[in-house]
This record gives structure tokens, C-alpha cells and sequence, in this order.
């Protein structure tokens, strides 16, 4: 049966020049073979790194959970580079989550830690301002990030710096990342705006009430042709199916 499921509702997204993060956590998994421990912040990167990144050894993956805050990548990878001078240890944060700790960029550069730090910079909040598309009909607040320069900024404390805009330098930046062994390195992938984690459960609803990848896929974050799993619910017609009472989507 759960064969059957991941056959008929896959993890999925379409890429196009605009870099997808699903992309570059997927690229990170293939160009290290699961050789790695990599540091997950909190938010949707957090959500598609258990998704699209593949694991080959237990304790690679460390992450703070559902009950974890941001801020929390950074300064736990320093820990594990601490631990595992063995295979790279990669720091992955929001934009949002990064810059609540960004100044333990110093420690790393004081103790040149091999730490690779990875943001996905989608000028946004992006975990909040999903359930704000989904479920406010996208009346968006406090979620839009004035942010940095963050090459400029790494390159402030003494660390080496690249950014990729367009889905054909992800492959290359990650490489030369991999390949730096004297000290960190610095990388900001500039990612979809709007980009939401699938599938999902709405608050107060059930396993049986998830909601499933749009189709098309490069519709998403458009807040429109959600599927939702449950049997017998059309997603033309979310509100006749629902149990009243029930935080609706996009009513």
C-alpha cells in the first residue's frame, strides 16, 4: 500500500532557470553521495532536505526537529565539524534563520572550520508565508525580508563567498565548495520566491486530509490546483468535503 501511495503522489517539482531549493538539496545529495553530515536551520529547506537528500550513514542529518528554533544550523555544525573532521559537514539555512546567528561566521573563520554554509535566499520568511498563501489568501505580513549582501557579508569576516542565481551555476558552486578544505566557505543560492512543502496537513486536520503536490508542479506557490489526498474530496470543491469548523484553503 505505501508502494502503491509514493507511486501515485510522488515528491515532485519542475526546473526552469529559476533556481528550485528541492534542486539544489538534491544536487548537494548526489555530488557528496550521501558522504556528509549536513546542519539543517528551521523552515522549509529543513522539510525538503528530509525529502530530497539522500543519507547513507546514521547521524548525518542534524536537525532540531519540530520543536526547534531558528538560528539553530550554524553554531550546531560548528559543533559537528568539531566532531567529524572525516567528511564535510554542511551548514543549510534560510535567509531568515541564518541571520539570526550569522555572527558565529566569526568562530568559524577564527578556528578556519571546514564548514560549508549554505543559504537558500528566497527574501521571505518561507515556512510562514506558505501557511499564509495557503490558508489567508496570501495577505502576506512580516514575512518579506529586507536582507544583506551575503557574499559581501561572509567576505566581511574573512571567509570566501559565490552565489548562484540561474539553476546552471548550482552544480559548479557546489563543487568548489566541496573542494575547499583551508577554512569555510560561503554559498547563496538565490531561490524561488514562492515556493511551498508538499505534501502538507493543514491545523486541525488529519493524516487522511493532507495536501498533496499541485499539478502542474511549476504552478506552485500560486495558491491554486491544490490536491488534497483524502479520498473523495475534489479539490474543485475543498469546502462541500471538509467537516465544518475546519481551517478551509484559499476560502
Amino acid at each position: 500500500m505505501i508502494a502503491a501511495w509514493k507511486e501515485e503522489h510522488p515528491l515532485r517539482y519542475e526546473n526552469g532557470e529559476e533556481i528550485r531549493a528541492q534542486y539544489v538539496i538534491q544536487k548537494l545529495g548526489e555530488l557528496t553521495g550521501g558522504n556528509a553530515v549536513v546542519v539543517t536551520d528551521v523552515g522549509q529547506h529543513q522539510m525538503w532536505c528530509a525529502q530530497f537528500l539522500n543519507y547513507s550513514t546514521p547521524r548525518s542529518h542534524i536537525t532540531s526537529g519540530g520543536l526547534g528554533t531558528m538560528g539553530f544550523s550554524l553554531p550546531a555544525a560548528m559543533g559537528a565539524a568539531f566532531g567529524r573532521s572525516d567528511v564535510p559537514v554542511i551548514s543549510i539555512s534560510g535567509d531568515g534563520g541564518f541571520q539570526m546567528n550569522l555572527q558565529e561566521m566569526a568562530t568559524i573563520v577564527e578556528h578556519r572550520l571546514p564548514i560549508k554554509v549554505f543559504v537558500i535566499n528566497n527574501g521571505f520568511l518561507g515556512m510562514v508565508r506558505q501557511w499564509q498563501e495557503l490558508f489567508w489568501r496570501k495577505r502576506y505580513s512580516q514575512v518579506a525580508l529586507a536582507n544583506p549582501d551575503f557574499v559581501a557579508l561572509a567576505r566581511a569576516f574573512g571567509c570566501p563567498a559565490a552565489k548562484a542565481e540561474r539553476t546552471a551555476e548550482v552544480e559548479e558552486v557546489i563543487r568548489t565548495a566541496l573542494a575547499h578544505k583551508d577554512g569555510p566557505y560561503f554559498v547563496e543560492f538565490v531561490v524561488a520566491k514562492e515556493d511551498n512543502v508538499y505534501p502538507m496537513i493543514p491545523a486541525g486536520q488529519s493524516f487522511h486530509e493532507m495536501i498533496d503536490t499541485p499539478d502542474p508542479v511549476d504552478g506552485n506557490g500560486s495558491g491554486k490546483d491544490i490536491a488534497v489526498l483524502a479520498k473523495g474530496v475534489s479539490p474543485e470543491s475543498p469546502k462541500k468535503e471538509r467537516v465544518p469548523g475546519r481551517i478551509k484553503i484559499n476560502e
